[in-house]
Order: structure tokens, then C-alpha cells, then sequence
């Protein structure tokens, strides 16, 4: 088993590294992964899942950013209907006169 450990003796695993991935923490599987190439530089199989990391983590910022977006579409849309609902029953009528 691959095994590197820091001055704070944290240990840095390919398990360490794939757990991190299951669970969708990218950045720090790529760290990990960085730590092990650093050990060994060579190691083709740590260069591809380094890739295979960055690219998912690339995939995620996407999606969330296309989540954010979604969200706030949605608060637009409820805040639009609110307004509208509020000018339908007169109280927009003083804010526009």
C-alpha cells in the first residue's frame, strides 16, 4: 500500500484518496494524490486518477454552478408572484403613483 505522511503526521493513503472521491470531496482527493506523485512521480496509475479526480472535480463546479443558478431562477420566479399577487390585491398601487 502507497503511504506518505506530512511533518503533522497526517497520512496520506490510495484509500484515503478514493474515499475522498466516493464521497465527492475532489479537492482533497487531489491533494492526496499530488502528496503520493510527489513520493513517486512515475507512478502512472496515481497521474490517472489525479486526472480522473480533477476532471470530476471540474464536472461538479459546473453542475453547481448550474444548480445555483437554478436556484435562484426559482426565488425570482416566487418573488415575480408574490409581486404580482400583492399589485392584484392594490398594494403596488402606492409605490407607483
Amino acid at each position: 500500500m502507497m503511504e506518505d505522511q506530512n511533518s503533522f503526521g497526517e497520512v496520506y493513503t490510495v484509500t484515503m484518496a478514493g474515499i475522498y472521491e466516493e464521497q465527492g470531496h475532489f479537492a482533497k482527493a487531489a491533494e492526496v494524490y499530488r502528496k503520493l506523485l510527489e513520493r513517486d512521480p512515475d507512478n502512472k496509475q496515481l497521474r490517472q486518477a489525479l486526472a480522473r479526480v480533477m476532471e470530476s472535480a471540474e464536472k461538479n463546479t459546473e453542475k453547481q454552478r448550474i444548480e445555483d443558478l437554478f436556484r435562484s431562477w426559482i426565488d425570482l420566479c416566487m418573488k415575480y408572484n408574490a409581486i404580482r399577487q400583492l399589485n392584484a390585491l392594490g398594494y403596488g398601487r402606492r409605490y407607483r403613483d
